[in-house]
């Protein structure tokens, strides 16, 4: 199995881990009494994206590594979510358009050059992109999310964030 697609796979399940951690933080909030569109709002540094933006980056993460590897175009997300409902749609959005990916999808994905929309008239080949810049990038705002989540008193473990994994007899 190409190590694309087992990527897509894996951050594919780690969306939907990200969307059971924010319905974790709106039961939290309103166990607490407190409007769980605050938690959307909040961030662990004054210079650094609130958990909206957060969870908008890690969908942008896993849709556009799909995307790229595959050599297809993405689907258009302007950012602009405000509530939880908005915010649960996108996820839930990405996630399938994420899911309905193959195998052969990815048949020749090595070769593929990736744009790099934020240095026009620059890319890289695609393995780089794939490890070098995206699966970093995209942890990094799935593990911010996260982190906010708990810096909020969210109850989530370990066990949360890894979400199942196969497990075989030795």
């Amino acid at each position: 199995m190409s190590e694309g697609y087992r990527t897509v796979v894996q951050l594919t399940k780690m969306l939907k881990q990200l969307s059971a951690w924010l319905e974790e933080g709106v039961e939290h909030a309103q166990k607490h009494s407190f409007d769980p569109a605050v938690l959307l709002g909040s961030r662990l540094a004054p210079d650094m994206y609130p958990l909206m933006r957060q969870l908008q980056a890690s969908c942008d993460g896993a849709k556009f590594l799909a995307a790229r590897l595959s050599g297809k175009e993405p689907p258009k997300h302007p950012d602009t979510e405000q509530t939880l409902d908005e915010i649960r749609a996108r996820l839930r959005t990405v996630i399938e358009y994420c899911s309905s990916f193959k195998k052969s999808d990815f048949d020749g994905w090595e070769a593929r050059k990736v744009p790099l929309p934020f240095a026009p008239g620059k890319g890289c080949v695609a393995p780089a992109y794939l490890t070098e810049l995206n699966v970093p990038n995209t942890y990094f705002h799935l593990v911010m999310a996260y982190a906010i989540l708990r810096h909020n008193g969210v109850q989530l473990g370990k066990n949360k964030y890894l979400g199942g994994f196969e497990l075989i007899d030795l």
